[in-house]
């Protein structure tokens, strides 16, 4: 019978059906196997956030499929799994939305201030100090948005909603597309430059890695909000506290870090000063694509990825389909 790795929680209803039709192991909860341990077994993987190693795929003789339950890959040895003859799957545009609806759920939080005024209204402190609590209404601002992909577009049109002028820097992306989305396409400096809120919506490549640092929020405003809900890493982390905390950006929010896989009981090891000593930095725990409508459709499309693989066919959303050395029989 077929075997299936599942490295982390997917939505009950999807697990539910691969049981009908896999043996399973989980990466998660009490029941968690190391993957080595099962690797010779294995035909398919469904991921999340676990990094696929070059040792887990050589390790792995009957693999077929690593499907992605998202959109990012630069958890997955790609190369190795070409080399090795197995799909790489992604489930594009399957939490566009619930992402760029976190992007101003943070935004929103940062510039109403809702953190520090729910915080006071536990600790009991309503009415001591609401002068310090004045916010900014998002109404009139300029939203610059890097990467005009489908969560880029979906910003665009959630941030017209709010009376937002728009611009987009992607070196792909046609002029006359973007403006059909509402926005302005502009150089990067430009963006960096003009833009009263920043928002990150690249993949993690070599040549993005640390695309915004010293030299890039020094372009900003003094009032700017920066915010990155795609990948850790695109953004300099000791540069951009370095930026907070000596008053040349005004605020940023970051749902995703360099340390995710390192060590979370300390965020930013790299930096010298505590998370709980930057108030205007937000954090969250890489939660923006996790609403119940964006987990259904990306466990539903991953599942679909791996039984369209196992029956013999082509994936809808293959990654490596040109480096592929050897197509799984």
């Amino acid at each position: 019978m077929t075997e299936i790795y599942i490295s982390d929680v997917i939505h009950e209803d999807v697990l539910a059906d691969i049981h009908t039709n896999a043996i399973v192991h989980v990466g998660y909860g009490p029941d968690k196997v190391n993957y080595l341990d099962v690797s010779e077994n294995i035909d398919a993987v469904i991921l999340r956030g676990e990094t696929f190693t070059r040792e887990m795929i050589e390790a792995s003789p009957i693999l077929k499929i690593i499907a992605r339950h998202g959109v990012g890959t630069d958890n997955v040895d790609i190369p190795a799994a070409s080399e090795n003859g197995v799909w790489v799957t992604s489930t594009p545009g399957s939490n566009s939305n619930a992402v760029a609806e976190h992007v101003f759920a943070l935004l929103l939080s940062l510039t109403r201030k809702i953190v520090p005024a729910a915080n006071r209204v536990v600790a009991g402190t309503w009415a001591e100090g609401r002068g310090d609590l004045i916010g900014l209404e998002l109404s009139g601002r300029t939203l610059g948005i890097v990467g005009f992909g489908a969560i880029g577009k979906r910003v665009a049109a959630i941030a017209r909603g709010f009376g937002m002028r728009v611009l987009a820097a992607d070196p792909v992306a046609k002029a006359a597309d973007v403006a059909a989305a509402g926005a302005d396409l502009v150089e990067l400096d430009t963006l960096y430059d003009r833009a009263d809120i920043i928002t990150v919506h690249a993949p993690l490549l070599p040549a993005t890695r640390h695309m915004i640092s010293t030299r890039e929020l020094a372009l900003m405003k003094r009032t700017a909000i920066v915010i990155n809900t795609s990948r850790g890493g695109l953004i300099d982390e000791n540069a951009l506290v370095t930026a907070l905390t000596d008053g040349t950006l005004a605020g940023a929010a970051l749902d995703v870090l360099e340390a995710e896989s390192i060590d979370m009981k300390d965020p930013l090891p790299h930096n010298r000063v505590p998370l709980n000593e930057v108030p205007n930095l937000l954090v969250t725990s890489h939660i923006a694509g996790q609403t119940q409508q964006a987990f259904q459709e990306a466990g539903t499309r991953s599942w679909s990825e791996v039984r369209a693989v196992l029956a013999g066919n082509t994936p809808a959303f293959p990654v490596n389909a040109n480096e592929l050395r050897k197509v799984p029989a």
